[in-house]
C-alpha cells in the first residue's frame, strides 16, 4: 500500500514539512509506502473551466498537476498538508487540487483522504474544513485522529515540540492505516457500493408561462 503526502508549503522544510514527516514516519511503521511531493513553492495555473480534461483524461496544462495524478491513480490514499494564510489554505495548492480533483476521471471511492493543516497561532479549523471538501465530493472516505489535524509552530522547529499536534499525526496515520486495510478487505469480499448516474442540476425553476 502506498500514501501520496502532498505538501502546500513554500518552504520544504518547514511546519506544513514537519507534521507532514511524522505521519510518514509512523505509516512507514505500519508497513505502508509514502512518498512526500512539495508543490507549494510552483507556479501554478488555476483551473480555467475548459473542460478540455474530459476528452484529453488529463489537464490541459502539462504540469506537475498531471504527473502527480499518475501517482495519485496508483495510490491507496492521499493526504494534503498546507500552512494557513489568511485562515485558509495556500493559493498554490488550491489550485493544485482544483485541477487535479477536477481533471482525474478515476474512480476515488477507494482511496482514503486526510488533510494536515498548520499554523503559527489561528485559522486551522477553517482551512481545515476547505481542504476536506476535495475528498467528500469525490465520494472518499475521510480520515480523522484524536483531534483536527492540525501542528502549530512558526517554523519545522518549533512544530516538533507541538507534542499534541505531533501526537494527532502518528494517530491520523495509523487510523489511515487500518482504513485502507479495512477498505481492501471490504472490497475484495463485497466490491463498491453501487453508484447511480449523476444528475447535475441547478436551482433555477423553468417560469410555466
Amino acid at each position: 500500500m502506498k500514501v501520496l503526502l502532498i505538501n502546500g508549503s513554500p518552504h520544504p522544510r518547514g511546519t506544513t514539512y514537519a507534521a507532514l514527516s511524522e505521519v510518514a514516519r509512523m505509516l512507514e511503521s505500519e508497513g505502508i509506502e509514502s512518498e512526500i511531493i512539495q508543490v507549494g513553492h510552483l507556479a501554478l495555473h488555476g483551473c480555467i473551466g475548459c473542460y478540455r480534461c474530459f476528452e484529453l483524461e488529463r489537464c490541459v496544462f502539462d504540469d506537475e498537476v498531471n504527473r502527480v495524478a499518475e501517482i495519485f491513480k496508483e495510490c491507496d490514499g492521499i493526504i494534503v498538508g498546507s500552512p494557513v494564510h489568511y485562515a485558509a489554505p495556500s493559493g498554490a495548492l488550491l489550485s493544485f487540487l482544483d485541477r487535479l480533483f477536477y481533471s482525474t476521471r478515476f474512480d476515488k471511492r477507494d482511496k482514503v483522504g486526510a488533510s494536515v493543516v498548520c499554523a503559527r497561532r489561528g485559522g486551522c479549523t477553517a482551512a481545515f474544513d476547505v481542504l476536506n471538501k476535495y475528498f467528500t465530493i469525490s465520494g472518499m472516505p475521510v480520515v480523522s485522529s484524536t483531534y483536527w489535524n492540525q501542528v502549530h509552530g512558526a517554523n519545522g522547529e518549533e512544530a516538533v515540540l507541538d507534542e499534541e499536534g505531533m501526537q494527532c499525526m502518528r494517530n491520523l496515520a495509523r487510523n489511515a492505516a487500518f482504513l485502507m486495510r479495512s477498505i481492501s478487505l471490504g472490497k475484495e469480499k463485497h466490491g463498491l457500493p453501487q453508484c447511480e448516474k449523476t444528475y447535475r442540476t441547478n436551482f433555477i425553476a423553468k417560469k410555466n408561462n
